[in-house]
C-alpha cells in the first residue's frame, strides 16, 4: 500500500512517501527558510551583470535571485545535439534593462549564502503534461521507452497546444487517450492566461507574486497518483485543503482516501521516527552483513561499499558479487531517501569478471527506475569506481 503522510510540526512541514510501512521518500519544508521553487514572480530587474552575462532579478525574498542569458532566451530542446542548438551571439544587456519588469520562475531555492535562481522557461506541470508556454518544441520523457507510444503521445500533444508553445509529455501519460490529455492540457493553459493576464496587468510598484505553486507538495502529488497510491494522512486542516483541491482538480478526490489526524503526530505511525533518525548515520547495514558509507563533500558524493561481516562460502568473486548487488539496491534506496544530487562515485569492492559489473550496472539502473527524478550512470572507470549523477528532486525537470 502506497501513501503519502503529511506531518505538520512547530517549525517544519515533513511530507513523506511510505509503501508498506517502509519510508521511500522524504521531504521537508522549514518554515523560516520558505520555498519558492515552481512559484512565479513579476519581478524587477535590479543588476544587469554584462561580464557575466547574467543578472539579479528582485521577487520580494530577502535575497535577490539570479538568472543566466540563457534562462532569457527561448528554452532550447535538450534532447537534441548541441550542435544544432547554438546560444545566439547576444548580450545580456540587450535583453534585460535596470528596474524592468520580468516574469520569472523560480527553478533553485536559495541558500543562507546566496539567493534563488529564476528563469523566464515558465512550467506548468499538469497530471500527464507540462505546459511550456515560452518554449517551442515537444518533448517525451525519457522514461517512456516504447518509440511508437511516445510517436503517439507526441502527435495527440503537438495538435492541442497553441502554436509557438511547447510541452512535456509525462510519463504518467502512458495509454492515456486523446480526450484525457487534452483536458490536463486545457487546464494548464487557462492557467497560464490568467497568470500572463495578471502579469500584463500588474503596474510595477514593486515585486509581486503572482502564481504559488505550492511546489513539493503538488509534485508529490502528481508524481505518485498514478502509482497506485491509496491514501493521504495529514494532521493539518489548511494542508487537508490544499490536498482536497489538488485531488479535486485531478478527479481523483472519490479514489484517493484523504484522511485527517488533526493535531497527532504521524510520526508515531509505522516507526516513521525511528526510520527518519537512521538517514543520519554514514553506515548503513546490509542484510548479508556488509555495510556502506556514505560521504557528501561539495563537490560530490562518496559511497564506499565494504565486506563487513560476510565472509561467503564460496569464492572470492562471489563473495565480493553478493555484498555488490546488495549494495546496489540499498545505495538506489539510500540515494532517493536522502535526496543525494550532483555527482556521486561508488568505490564497490573490486570485481574482476566483466560480467558482473555489467549485472551491477544492470540492477542500478533497475533500481532507479522507482525513483522520480532523473540519475545517469556512465559506467566504471580505470580505477574501479562507477561514477554516477543524479538531480535532486527540487532541481527536476525531467517529469
Amino acid at each position: 500500500m502506497l501513501e503519502i503522510i503529511i506531518n505538520k510540526e512547530p517549525n517544519k512541514k515533513s511530507i513523506m512517501l511510505v509503501e508498506n510501512g517502509i519510508l521511500i521518500e522524504k521531504h521537508e519544508e522549514h518554515y523560516n527558510r520558505q520555498r519558492l521553487e515552481g512559484n512565479i514572480y513579476c519581478g524587477k530587474v535590479e543588476n544587469v551583470l554584462a561580464g557575466m552575462q547574467s543578472a539579479f532579478i528582485d521577487i520580494g525574498d530577502k535575497r535577490n535571485t539570479f538568472i543566466r542569458l540563457k534562462d532569457l532566451l527561448p528554452k532550447q530542446d535538450e534532447t537534441k545535439c548541441d550542435e544544432e542548438y547554438k546560444l545566439p551571439n547576444c548580450k545580456i544587456n540587450e535583453i534585460v534593462k535596470q528596474d524592468m519588469k520580468i516574469l520569472v520562475q523560480v527553478k533553485r531555492d536559495g541558500t543562507e549564502k546566496k539567493g534563488a535562481r529564476v528563469s523566464t522557461h515558465i512550467n506548468l506541470p499538469g497530471r500527464f503534461t507540462v505546459f511550456m508556454p515560452n518554449s517551442n518544441f515537444v518533448t517525451v520523457s525519457q522514461k517512456i521507452e516504447d518509440e511508437k507510444e511516445k510517436e503517439r503521445l507526441k502527435t495527440i500533444v503537438e495538435e492541442i497546444i497553441p502554436e509557438g508553445t511547447g510541452a512535456i509529455v509525462r510519463t504518467s501519460s502512458i495509454g492515456i487517450d486523446k480526450e484525457t490529455i487534452k483536458k490536463d492540457l486545457e487546464e494548464l493553459i487557462k492557467k497560464w492566461k490568467n497568470i500572463k493576464k495578471e502579469f500584463e496587468e500588474y503596474k510595477l510598484n514593486g515585486p509581486k507574486l503572482i502564481y504559488d505553486n505550492k511546489a513539493l507538495l503538488r509534485r508529490t502529488l502528481i508524481d505518485v497518483i498514478d502509482r497506485n497510491l491509496n491514501k493521504v494522512i495529514v494532521n493539518d486542516v489548511k494542508t487537508y485543503k490544499d490536498v482536497s483541491d489538488m485531488l479535486k482538480s485531478m478527479n481523483m478526490l472519490e479514489k484517493i482516501k484523504l484522511e485527517l489526524k488533526e493535531n497527532e503526530n504521524l510520526l508515531n505511525m509505522y516507526s516513521l521516527e525511528e526510520q527518519l533518525q537512521k538517514l543520519e548515520n554514514r553506515k548503513i547495514w546490509l542484510r548479508c552483513g556488509g555495510f556502506i558509507t556514505i560521504d557528501k563533500t561539495e563537490a560530490l558524493t562518496a559511497i564506499d561499499v565494504n565486506t563487513g561481516k560476510y565472509v561467503g562460502n564460496k569464492n572470492l568473486e562471489q563473495t565480493v558479487f553478493k555484498v555488490n548487488k546488495e549494495a546496489t539496491i540499498e545505495i538506489a534506496r539510500q540515494l532517493r531517501l536522502r535526496d543525494i544530487g550532483g555527482i556521486i562515485i561508488i568505490d564497490y569492492i573490486d570485481m574482476y569478471e566483466d560480467e558482473n559489473k555489467n549485472k551491477i550496472i544492470e540492477l542500478l539502473t533497475q533500481e532507479l527506475k522507482a525513483d522520480r527524478t532523473k540519475s545517469q550512470i556512465l559506467g566504471f572507470t580505470k580505477l574501479n569506481l562507477l561514477e554516477m549523477t543524479r538531480k535532486n528532486m527540487c532541481n527536476n525537470e525531467d517529469f
